[in-house]
């Protein structure tokens, strides 16, 4: 008889999680291998993370801290602030070694400082082990070296938005499922005095998620898969040219449209069209005002339309949590994330945010606030189906840098607003790239 120590089961267990196809296991088994994350003796907690787009989100996640707390006795203080500022808040608490204990960030911004974050592989198996196991996009954000220095919480999608009344208007039954269709749209729509809106400013989520999928739509990207920067390319100065076209339809202002802007936009009725998670329609949806009310009824979500490779490529804004060495309490803080990533805690956390956050781990695809209303699966699989800003390139410093000084989102605004030709943006974002991917 093979005896299994703790160690063992958990480096067994670790290795199913991990596979792409791992099945969900018994509910008994994953009992059974609970391991216990004891919280130090007087722990506390801080934790930093990006400040709500829906209530539903804020309410339930502070709401489970208490819970949290009422089972363990460790207070849990939680900090909020815009994706803006949460990354230099994080940054300057690793370098000085003082701070929140953990942070949930965006995208792959704790890869910046890897050495400066304890080991979460225990936490990140055991919760794949019993939930189905993790996409594989998660790897990509949450290892180094082998190791799981992140444990992704999970990540907002953008969907095309529009009023269906104004697009019917237009002349147009639906969304069109490719690039030329959209930008015959969008041109109709302005004709209409009823333009789309698309961020161009420093938008963490909206102005990276539409300046992506038209750069990846021509077959653009970042970095190849050797990680040499690969921006200046016939197929991004075919996105740039074809962005152009798609600005003049816009709104006025979206140049300096932070992550807020298009949200307030669309409910004040002055666009037709977006890229957005669910936070406009859940704030249209849950208004008590019923001219919002209406508009939420007016209101339909599309998948993100086809390029010329021939095949749909969308991003998404991830949200990996990390822990801080300088952390006096790391088992408390390791409890408080597996805690918090619980089935009693997850599901009525994303139902709360009605899919705001799509999840990391396979087995929430069953959560029953994807088919509660025919608006939510647009946003079910965005972790499935995800590629990072780094693509087709390795995640790390180099491409956290570069995301971190926008160098996709400005190229598409320089290009857009014509302060450069498509083929000098290029050259500046790649001069701009190299600083970092050869650093």
């Amino acid at each position: 008889m093979t005896t299994f120590t703790r160690r063992r089961f958990l480096r067994t267990a670790g290795a199913a999680a991990l596979g792409a196809s791992a099945p969900l296991l018994p509910q008994r088994t994953a009992r059974s291998a609970q391991p216990k994350w004891e919280p130090e003796k007087g722990a506390t907690l801080r934790l930093l993370r990006w400040k709500r787009f829906v209530q539903g989100d804020e309410d339930q996640f502070l709401a489970n801290t208490r819970r949290f707390t009422e089972l363990t006795g460790v207070p849990v203080v939680v900090d909020s602030e815009n994706f803006e500022e949460v990354r230099p808040k994080a940054a300057v608490a690793a370098n000085v070694g003082a701070g929140p204990d953990i942070v949930i960030a965006t995208n792959e911004d704790h890869l910046q400082y890897p050495g400066q974050l304890i080991d979460l592989t225990d936490v990140v198996e055991y919760l794949g082990h019993k939930y189905g196991g993790w996409y594989d996009i998660c790897r990509e954000y949450g290892m180094h070296e082998g190791k799981w220095v992140a444990l992704p919480t999970g990540a907002a999608g953008g969907a095309w938005l529009y009023r269906k009344s104004m697009i019917h208007a237009a002349g147009f039954d639906a969304l069109p499922q490719d690039f030329p269709g959209i930008l015959k749209l969008c041109q109709a729509l302005k004709a209409r005095g009823t333009p789309a809106g698309l961020a161009l400013g420093h938008a963490t989520g909206d102005a990276n998620g539409w300046t992506h999928w038209a750069l990846w739509g021509f077959g653009g990207k970042l970095a190849d898969e050797r990680n040499n920067v690969a921006i200046n390319s016939k197929e991004t100065i075919a996105a740039l040219e074809y962005a152009k076209e798609l600005y003049q339809t816009f709104i006025p202002g979206t140049v300096s449209w932070l992550d807020p802007s298009n949200n307030k936009a669309f409910l004040a009725g002055e666009i037709a069209l977006t890229i957005n998670g669910i936070s406009i329609y859940y704030s249209a949806k849950t208004s008590p005002d019923p001219k919002l009310t209406a508009m939420a009824a007016d209101m339909q979500h599309a998948y993100d339309p086809i390029g010329p490779i021939g095949k749909r490529a969308n991003g998404g804004l991830m949200f990996p949590a990390f822990v801080f060495k300088h952390s006096k309490y790391p088992n408390a803080a390791k409890d408080y994330l597996r805690f918090m990533m619980e089935k009693e805690q997850y599901e009525p956390w994303q139902a709360a945010c009605i899919g705001y956050v799509a999840h990391p781990l396979r087995a929430y695809e069953s959560n029953p606030v994807w088919s509660a209303d025919p608006q939510h699966v647009f946003f079910r699989d965005v972790v499935k189906t995800m590629r990072p800003l780094g693509y087709a390139g390795k995640l790390g410093r180099a491409s956290a840098a570069t995301a971190a000084d926008f160098v996709v989102v400005d190229m598409f605004a320089e290009v857009c607003t014509g302060a450069q030709t498509p083929k000098e943006a290029a050259l500046r974002a790649e001069k701009r790239a190299l600083r970092n991917y050869k650093a």
